[in-house]
C-alpha cells in the first residue's frame, strides 16, 4: 500500500520491534503458566460437553477435582488419560471422556489421593490414549473451516467494508428474528451481545437461554442456533452472513473452543480489555488470550480488538497515541499466537468530540494512520458513541460523517452507529435507517478511497504523523517499565490495573516443568 500520509517507516518499524519485545518480556511467563479456564478448555477440545444435575459445567468438575487433588499444574490432560487408561472408562459404557466425566461427577471415580490401580502413565502413552479425542477435536474445527470457505467461495461478500450490527434482546430465538431482519436490511455481521458480566463468570452456561440483561449468554446451544439462522438468511441473501460473539472474560478459551466447534467468524478476542474495563486478573488474561487465540488461529476465527474503549475514558484528541500503541502490541501478541494478519481484526474508533474545529480531519488522519500502518489487517472502525446525545437527527449526520470516513480511508469492517443507542436499546427501524444510510455511503462512494489524497505537510497528515511520534514515545516508556507496570500506572484508558488484584488470579498457576502436558499445544 502506497502511503498517502508519508509516514516514517522507520519510525513505524521502531514501534512493532518495541511492541515485540514488550510482548516477548512476558510470553516467558505465558508459556510457563496456564490458568483454570486454558484446562477446561482442553476437555471441550476433547469433546467434553453437558452439565451435572445442579447445572454445574462438567469441565468444570473434572478440573476442579483434578486441582483438589493437587494435579492441575501437570495438566488436566495428563491426568485424564491415566484416569481413562486406569478404568478402561467404562462407567456408562460408551468409552469417552463424557463416561469419565459423569463417573467423577458422580464420586464412582476418584481423583484425589493414591487410587489402586491409577498410575502416571509415561508421555507417548499419554498420547496414544488421548489421539483418539484430540484428532477428532481437531477434525471438528477443520470441518467447520472447510464449511466456512465452500458458503464465502458460493455466496461472495461485498466489495465495501463489512457492515456489522449488533442484536442485544436477551433471548436467543427473539435475537434470531432481529439477526433476520438486519440481515434482509442489508448487514453483513451479525454480532450477539452478551449478557452483562457474563465475562465474570467463572464457567460457562449451558444450553438455549431466554432470559439476560443487555444482551444475551454466550453459550454453544446459543452459537447454533444463531448460526443456522444466519446460513438460512445468507442463502436468502445471496451472500455470507459473519456471527460475531466474544471470547473474553474468565472463559475466554472456552469460548473459543464453543465457537471453533459452531463455526462462529469474528470472537472480540483482546489481550487487554478484560483487565482494564472488567478488573479480571492481568496475568491471568495474558494467559487466557494466548491459547484463545491459538484456537482461533487454528479455526480461521477472525479477532476483534478493543482499543476503541480506551476512548470512551479518555479524550479522543490527546490519548489517540494509546490506540496506536495498543494495536501494535495486540499485533505482537496475535503473532505469538499463531494468527496472520489477516485474521487481526484491530481496533480504533471515530469518537472525536462533534464541537472540536476540524475535529473530521483529525478522524480521517487516525483511520488512514491504521489502514496504512496495518495493511493486511481487517481493521474494525468503531463508531461514534461517547458524544451521541438524544438528539437523534444530529446523531444521525454524525453517524454518516462516521460512515463517509470509513469509505474515504478503505476499511475492512464498519460497526454502524445506530441513532438512540445512547437513549435505549434501538428500535429494528432505528437499525434500518443506519444501514440505509452506510448502504447510501457504501455504494456512492465506492471507489473514493482510491482517488482521494492528502495535502503534503497538511493538516490531516501531521495528525498523524503526530499521533504516530506520541505512539512510539509511549512505546518506549512501555518497555523501559513493562507492560505489567504499564497496566498498573494506568497508562492505557487511564485505568489502573494491579498485577496481583482482580478477579480470576487463584485460576493462575505454574506448570510443571518439564511434565505438563496439553496436546493441543503440541
Amino acid at each position: 500500500m502506497k502511503s498517502k500520509l508519508d509516514l516514517d517507516r522507520k519510525m513505524v518499524d521502531e514501534c512493532r520491534l518495541m511492541a515485540e519485545r514488550i510482548a516477548d518480556r512476558l510470553h516467558g511467563f505465558i508459556v510457563s503458566h496456564s490458568t483454570d479456564s486454558v484446562e477446561r478448555s482442553v476437555l471441550r477440545l476433547m469433546g467434553l460437553d453437558g452439565v451435572d444435575r445442579k447445572g454445574t459445567p462438567l469441565a468444570n468438575i473434572i478440573v476442579d477435582a483434578v486441582k483438589a487433588a493437587g494435579k492441575l499444574n501437570y495438566g488436566v490432560a495428563g491426568v485424564v488419560a491415566d484416569l481413562m487408561a486406569a478404568f478402561d472408562v467404562d462407567v456408562d459404557g460408551d468409552g469417552d471422556i463424557q463416561s469419565l466425566a459423569g463417573g467423577i461427577s458422580k464420586g464412582d471415580i476418584k481423583v484425589k489421593g493414591k487410587v489402586k490401580g491409577v498410575e502416571p502413565l509415561p508421555p507417548e502413552k499419554r498420547r496414544e490414549v488421548l489421539r483418539p479425542l484430540v484428532e477428532s477435536g481437531l477434525q471438528r474445527i477443520k470441518k467447520r473451516v472447510d464449511e466456512r470457505n465452500a458458503l464465502k467461495e458460493r455466496l461472495p461478500m461485498d466489495s465495501g467494508p463489512l457492515l456489522y450490527v449488533i442484536v442485544a434482546t436477551g433471548n436467543i430465538h427473539e435475537d434470531v428474528i432481529q439477526a433476520k431482519s438486519a440481515v434482509e436490511m442489508g448487514a453483513d455481521c451479525i454480532a450477539v451481545i452478551r449478557s452483562t458480566a457474563q465475562s465474570l463468570l467463572d464457567y460457562v452456561p449451558y444450553g438455549a437461554t431466554t432470559e439476560g440483561y443487555g444482551g444475551t449468554y454466550a453459550t454453544q446451544e446459543n452459537f447454533r442456533i444463531m448460526r443456522e439462522a444466519l446460513d438460512g438468511a445468507g442463502e436468502k441473501a445471496g451472500r455470507y452472513i459473519y456471527l460475531v460473539n466474544y471470547a473474553s472474560g474468565l472463559c475466554m478459551p472456552e469460548i473459543a473452543v464453543m465457537a471453533a466447534f459452531e463455526r462462529l467468524d469474528m470472537l472480540l478476542n483482546d489481550s487487554m480489555y478484560g483487565i482494564i474495563f472488567r478488573n479480571i486478573n492481568t496475568m491471568r488474561t495474558f494467559v487466557d488470550q494466548h491459547f484463545s487465540r491459538t484456537i482461533n488461529a487454528h479455526a480461521d476465527i477472525i479477532i476483534n480488538t478493543g482499543e476503541d474503549n480506551y476512548l470512551t475514558t479518555a479524550d479522543a484528541v490527546e490519548q489517540a497515541h494509546t490506540v496506536l500503541a495498543s494495536d501494535f502490541i495486540n499485533e505482537q501478541f496475535a503473532i505469538k499466537a499463531g494468527l496472520p494478519p489477516r485474521l487481526m481484526g484491530l481496533g480504533h474508533a471515530f469518537e472525536m468530540d462533534p464541537e472540536i474545529e476540524d475535529g473530521f480531519l483529525m478522524e480521517v488522519a487516525q483511520a488512514q494512520m491504521m489502514r496504512e500502518i496495518f495493511p493486511d489487517a481487517p481493521i474494525k472502525y468503531m463508531p461514534p458513541t461517547k458524544h451521541i446525545t438524544g438528539n437523534v437527527f444530529r446523531a444521525h449526520l454524525v453517524d454518516m460523517m462516521f460512515n463517509v470516513a470509513s469509505m474515504m480511508t478503505g476499511q475492512s469492517i464498519h460497526l454502524l452507529g445506530i441513532l438512540t443507542e445512547a437513549i435505549h436499546t434501538p428500535h429494528v427501524g432505528d437499525r434500518f435507517l443506519s444501514l440505509q444510510g452506510a448502504r447510501y455511503a457504501r455504494n456512492n462512494m465506492r471507489n473514493i478511497a482510491s482517488e482521494i489524497s492528502f495535502e503534503r505537510g497538511g493538516r490531516v497528515e501531521m495528525r498523524a504523523k503526530e499521533v504516530l511520534k506520541r505512539a512510539h514515545d509511549m512505546l518506549g516508556e512501555v518497555e523501559d517499565i513493562g507492560l505489567v507496570e504499564a497496566l498498573a500506572r494506568g497508562m492505557f484508558a487511564d485505568i489502573k490495573r494491579a498485577p496481583d488484584e482482580g478477579k480470576g488470579a487463584a485460576g493462575v498457576f505454574e506448570k510443571a516443568k518439564g511434565e505438563y502436558f496439553n496436546p493441543f499445544f503440541e
